[in-house]
């Protein structure tokens, strides 16, 4: 889908700039959650960890779109830091309670409403 390409570019662009729009990048990290493609993953971590900001700000619910299991099964394939260390965190993060009752459903109304109002 061309949208999606679009978002993809917009969401790399921020990510790599010193100065980036963290609202906006939050806007394309649940655009591609909604998609639920596990190669959405590492770029939304990249971009979660590309700032302070961005880490408290992109919910790390948002690496799980194909599911959170699914999402581990995918990071735990990978070969990268990047995969290595989103895997780590997204566990110590289930292990707290931040997954407690997850489904893509619930997560993805919620992001709806909230972009609504």
């Amino acid at each position: 889908m061309e949208d999606l390409g679009q978002v993809r570019e917009t969401l790399e662009a921020q990510t790599e700039q010193a100065d980036s729009d963290i609202e906006l990048m939050r806007l394309c990290c649940v655009q591609l959650f909604n998609t639920g493609d596990l190669d959405d993953v590492l770029p939304i971590w990249r971009a979660k960890e590309s700032s302070w900001d961005a880490h408290c700000s992109i919910d790390v619910q948002l690496l799980c779109g194909a599911g959170l299991e699914e999402t581990k099964a995918y990071l735990a394939t990978e070969k990268s830091e990047d995969a290595s260390e989103a895997l780590d965190y997204l566990l110590s993060c289930e292990a707290t309670g931040d997954f407690l009752n997850f489904s893509v459903e619930n997560r993805s109304r919620l992001y709806a409403r909230y972009y609504l109002c």
